[in-house]
């Protein structure tokens, strides 16, 4: 309390400060005698302490600056007070003439109140002036600074530079845009499919608005097989006789394929006819209960000689001769290698026929393997790949017999679905992977029960 009563007594003394209101004036104001209370607790010193007299202050510093926007001891005698001559200037009396003249020369009520009547300016809005990353691209910036200070660019200016000298120096000039009076431009279509690009293509591909080029890969079809493929002759509603004939022969050998693989399936799957006799399974029972006699290998008579062998028999340390030897028969052996070599080298100059015609041989060995490998290549283009863990499974062949053929296209039944021909054909020209119907797992088995009427039918 008595910081208070000084912060007010040191305000109020000041000889600058001048209150707007007459209760702050020290001469006017009542000093009352305070009450001696015991402040020793929250409770009490919060009832008891009097803040009056620094509210009112306050309350009187924020009138002069909302009223003239700051304290008025602080104020210059012009801002304040002005002097009266009692002359009118001419921009006066015009001012007052045109209100005079104006049918609306006082404005509204409503538009006074909603008039801002404070000085004071309003807050700094610090998240308008607030960038994101702002420390780190200050950093960046400054380190940029540092080396442009070495001398060392980075490496986007580095590249303007070089596309500004390649400019200058006429190796790739920019066009400049003609001038839409100039009669000798080129005619533009308005309604042409695409637009000029008359921006810098290095401009466009680092915005974004120029495409990458797409690779060529990218645009081969997966297969060489075409979208629809026509049936045989034979598959008419009145085909030739021969086609037909073809055609069946065709089913025919399919469906020989299928016998066949599963006659080969069925041979491996089979089980042995032979059965089990009484006497096997006895052996089987048996077998291994009965102890074999281990016969033991006899010595033979006579002494024997007790011979050393494995690595605790020592060598016998060579002589100087030996090695001596030893060593000259190595170099006699690397001399004699070297001979034949020089001997083999001077024999192939009278080879030169043989080795030839072996490597004419052998060109023409592998030109005819690449010739058979492109065959090959070209062979696997009409071929399905396998895209998946299923491999693609022709479907068979929709042929009638040829008592089945219909006389006229009225009397024609359909076969087959369209559906399933187009998502083979899929499957064929390596669009989609080959796939199997979902099966049906039944999370719960069906439980019967039976009826009220059925139990009472019964």
């Amino acid at each position: 309390m008595a910081a208070v009563r000084k912060h007010k007594r040191v305000a109020a003394a000041q000889p600058g400060f001048l209150p707007i209101k007459s209760s702050l004036d020290g001469n006017s104001s009542v000093i009352k005698r305070r009450k001696r209370v015991n402040k020793n607790k929250k409770k009490s010193w919060n009832r008891f302490s009097d803040i009056q007299d620094v509210e009112e202050f306050l309350d009187d510093v924020r009138l002069q600056e909302r009223a003239t926007g700051g304290l008025i001891a602080e104020k210059t005698d012009d801002t304040l007070f002005f002097v009266d001559t009692g002359e009118t200037d001419e921009k006066d009396t015009q001012e007052q003439t045109t209100v005079k003249k104006g049918k609306h020369s006082k404005p509204l009520r409503i538009d006074l109140i909603l008039q801002p009547d404070s000085h004071i300016q309003a807050p700094k809005n610090v998240l308008a002036f607030q960038q994101p990353n702002a420390k780190k691209q200050r950093r960046i910036s400054e380190r940029a600074a540092k080396l442009a200070a070495m001398g060392v660019l980075p490496r986007r200016e580095k590249l303007l530079q070089l596309r500004s000298a390649a400019a200058a120096s006429g190796l790739s000039v920019k066009e400049h845009p003609v001038a839409n009076n100039n009669p000798d431009r080129a005619f533009y279509d308005l309604w042409s499919a695409g637009t000029p690009e008359t921006a810098d293509p290095y401009y466009l591909e680092q915005t974004k608005k120029k495409l990458v080029k797409r690779p060529d890969r990218l645009n081969e079809k997966p297969s060489v097989l075409p979208a629809v493929e026509v049936i045989a002759p034979g598959g008419s509603y009145n085909p030739d006789f021969f086609s037909h004939q073809d055609l069946l022969r065709e089913a025919h050998e399919v469906e020989l394929k299928k016998q066949k693989a599963e006659e080969k399936l069925a041979r491996q799957l089979a089980v042995n006819e032979d059965k089990a006799t009484e006497e096997s399974t006895f052996k089987e029972q048996v077998e291994g209960l009965i102890e074999e006699e281990e016969i033991e290998p006899q010595e033979p008579e006579g002494d024997t000689e007790d011979t050393v062998m494995g690595p605790t028999a020592t060598q016998e340390k060579k002589t100087e001769k030996q090695r001596k030897k030893e060593k000259a028969q190595r170099i006699k052996d690397l001399q004699r290698k070297v001979e034949r070599q020089v001997i083999d080298k001077q024999q192939q100059l009278f080879q030169l026929r043989s080795i030839s015609a072996s490597v004419k041989k052998q060109e023409q060995r592998t030109e005819m393997r690449q010739a058979q490998r492109k065959v090959q290549q070209e062979a696997q283009k009409s071929m399905p790949r396998r895209l998946g863990r299923l491999k693609f499974q022709t479907p068979d062949l929709d042929v009638q017999l040829s008592d089945e053929l219909a006389s006229s296209l009225r009397s024609l039944k359909p076969e087959g679905s369209i559906l399933k021909d187009r998502f083979k054909s899929l499957q064929k020209r390596n669009i989609i992977e080959p796939r199997e119907r979902a099966r049906f797992n039944r999370k719960y088995k069906l439980k019967y029960s039976e009826k009220r009427a059925f139990r009472e039918i019964e």
